[in-house]
């Protein structure tokens, strides 16, 4: 039995999120366990999520896998969170649902994450286009 839909598809909040992880070199979306994943050969986002532990859902949230270091920074603010299933694998929850979101640092997470996850090529090609 396929997953339900867990999002809304004319979340703006997801329309923005799209443009930025769709612009990366070989980024593509699709839909998996009712959520959208960005992702190359592999995931570098999730679009919705839930906490590890207290399982408080965040539906208008990013996962992102940064660097461990950039992990532990996040985890400090109060709009982030540790998702279930990708927590333990240091992946970070960002809740966009909030007032004032920063989207350049949303960009630059979707960056790292990408450059976590991507094959060097691509990485190559983002790193070409940045100049």
């Amino acid at each position: 039995m396929p997953h339900p839909v867990m999002f809304d598809e004319a979340d703006p909040l997801l329309a923005r999120v799209r443009s930025l992880a769709l612009a990366l070199p070989g980024a593509s979306e699709k839909i998996s366990h009712g959520r959208p994943f960005f992702s190359t050969r592999t995931a570098f986002a999730v679009y919705g999520g839930g906490e590890k532990g207290t399982r408080a859902p965040f539906p208008r949230s990013l996962i992102v896998k940064p660097d461990e270091e950039e992990r532990r920074a996040l985890l400090e603010e109060p709009h982030t969170y540790v998702p279930m299933y990708f927590g333990p694998s240091g992946w970070v929850g960002y809740d966009l649902a909030r007032p004032e979101v920063d989207w350049d640092e949303v960009a630059e997470l979707l960056d790292v994450s990408y450059r976590q996850t991507a094959p060097p090529k691509l990485v190559r090609e983002l790193d070409a286009r940045l100049g």
